[in-house]
């Protein structure tokens, strides 16, 4: 059985608009899994029901085999790390820290060496007596975290930690969440409308869309093989392609052109895509899975040209490097590897 586990999870606000739908998901020990997903889509409503802010209309919130559904918010020992960060103006680094071990009533010499282990890890140590006006945004959510990794908590919660920092302190921080939570081995569930941000951080990414979890997997299969077109959409893919079924196992693309994929058709109705960088120039004797297309618009961007191409089957982005530049106009064959044309469902 899992560490964690939310079945059937149901949310409705004012009893009208339904938020989860019934929502899947578990979790083992010691991983990082992120929601990822528009806004709307629910994962902060997620995060809020296993927090205990919100109780849900329908559905089991499970922790360690402990049903903790109904159990309040002091009950439950989580660590939570909010988007503002929440610090207490009028509190040191110490202080701060410190505060979550003195509500629970421990001796002084306890939360001492607690609090002094803590911003150790956390690198905090040389400023432990600084308020949280005197210091820069990365600082300040180290705090946060000390703050929530202090009391040991059952499950760590990062309702997106990063997204009041620049880019350049997001991406460094995002490494320093990953090396603290595995140096904890604490089981962690982090919201985030981040791409790139959640596939570098995490064990396993849960896209949402609609208050339901449309692919839970690894960050690295669902780059590569994204299992509904929302997915796809969402994590950068730009190419559809409507294609026919052949009674061969085949496709064909506007009514042509003719592709076969290493991926398995989904049931029902599905499309085709495949990255801009993926699409490459056809050979003179390829046949197969190669499409013809006139060059629409070329965009510079830098170490690649964008180009659009128009074909039988729609307008199709293309990645190519500046060895070979193609002019508006110009007729060009394209080859879609069978590897890289990806079928999902709609």
């Amino acid at each position: 059985m899992a560490f964690m586990t939310l079945e059937k999870i149901g949310v409705s606000y004012d009893k009208k608009k339904q938020i989860l739908k019934g929502l899947d998901l578990s979790v083992e020990k010691g991983e990082l899994v992120s929601l990822l997903g528009p806004s709307g889509c629910g994962k902060t409503t997620t995060l809020r029901v296993v927090a205990g802010f919100i109780e849900p209309g329908e559905g089991t919130f499970t922790l360690d085999g402990e049903d903790m559904t109904k159990v309040p918010v002091h009950k439950r020992n989580f660590g939570i790390v909010f988007q503002s960060y929440a610090l207490f103006p009028h509190l040191t680094v110490y202080d701060n820290v410190a505060f979550g071990l003195r509500t629970r009533k421990m001796d002084k010499a306890q939360i001492d060496r607690k609090v002094k282990e803590i911003l150790e890890v956390c690198g905090l140590t040389e400023l432990s007596g600084r308020f949280p006006r005197e210091m820069s945004g990365g600082q300040r959510q180290r705090v946060a975290l000390a703050r929530a990794l202090v009391i040991e908590p059952k499950l760590l919660l990062l309702d997106e930690p990063l997204s009041n920092l620049d880019a350049k302190l997001r991406i460094s921080m995002r490494v320093e969440i990953k090396r603290l939570q595995k140096k904890l081995g604490i089981t962690t569930l982090f919201v985030t409308h981040d791409q790139e941000e959640c596939f570098s951080i995490s064990d396993k990414v849960a896209v949402m869309n609609g208050g339901i979890i449309e692919q839970y997997d690894t960050p690295e299969q669902i780059y590569r093989q994204p299992a509904t077109e929302f997915v796809a959409r969402f994590i950068g893919f730009e190419n559809f392609l409507n294609l026919e079924r052949c009674g061969d196992g085949s496709y064909l693309a506007g009514g042509q052109s003719r592709f076969c994929s290493f991926m398995e058709c989904p049931e029902g109705e599905f499309t085709g895509t495949i990255r801009p960088d993926d699409i490459r120039i056809a050979a003179p004797d390829q046949q197969e899975n190669v499409i013809t297309g006139r060059i629409g618009v070329r965009t510079f961007l830098g170490k690649s040209y964008q180009y659009e191409v128009e074909t039988a089957a729609g307008v199709l982005k293309v990645n190519m490097n500046t060895e070979c530049i193609y002019a508006e106009g110009d007729q060009i064959r394209l080859y879609l590897p069978e590897d890289k044309l990806i079928l999902v469902r709609r």
